[in-house]
């Protein structure tokens, strides 16, 4: 199974990619600030299901992958390293921005609310590919069940987008404001970002499995 400090490691790296904004962080956020704190959880809630089904089926097609064709995890292994250096390339290029404007959007109901909270997530294809590359990177297939590791990453993983998400949803009035102006803090999340990504991506491709 995966140790304390590759589930640390893990944890950080995907809390700072949590922080990156995204579709599902500014429709949260939108929605907050349109119709207060109660419909952004309710979005948030959506949100985070749709994860759980993103993990699922990226947890049954990593194991069923495994099983039937071997060397094929050493191959989705590279393919997603050189995802993350294109995701890293495109925080550092010249001219890469981190944009953190939500949209003024109209009211709706809870059901609708959670309900597009879903669809967002759901149908946002950089959730999908972030687990198909991310997770080949802490799988360890001679260490047992390539599914019971994925629930654990997954476990994490949602765990940190839900407590990043919840804070800003929580102060999203201040929050949205310091990120939108600070011209420093946008700067200063690509570099890291861009950093992080590019670590894990040669960590990737240069890991041997057994």
């Amino acid at each position: 199974m995966l140790s304390v400090t590759e589930l640390t490691w893990f944890a950080i790296a995907s809390l700072l990619l949590a922080l990156t904004p995204g579709p599902n962080m500014i429709y949260c956020v939108s929605r907050t600030l349109v119709q207060g704190r109660r419909a952004g959880f309710v979005s948030l809630a959506g949100v985070l299901l749709a994860f759980l089904v993103h993990l699922v089926a990226a947890a049954l097609g990593l194991t069923a992958l495994l099983l039937a064709v071997p060397l094929a995890f050493d191959a989705i292994r590279l393919i997603g390293a050189a995802y993350l250096l294109w995701l890293a390339w495109q925080a550092v290029k010249p001219g890469g921005t981190a944009p953190f404007e939500p949209r003024a959007l109209p009211a709706d109901r809870p059901g609708k609310l959670f309900r597009m909270g879903f669809l967002t997530n759901l149908l946002n294809p950089k959730v999908a590919m972030f687990y198909l590359s991310f997770f080949p990177q802490f799988i360890h297939p001679e260490r047992g069940s390539v599914l019971l590791q994925s629930a654990m990453l997954g476990a994490v993983q949602i765990t940190g987008s839900a407590l990043v998400n919840a804070t800003l949803v929580f102060g999203a009035a201040g929050i949205t404001a310091v990120l939108s102006q600070s011209t420093g803090w946008l700067r200063t999340q690509r570099y890291v970002m861009g950093a992080v990504l590019a670590a894990i991506a040669v960590r990737i491709a240069l890991t041997e499995r057994k």
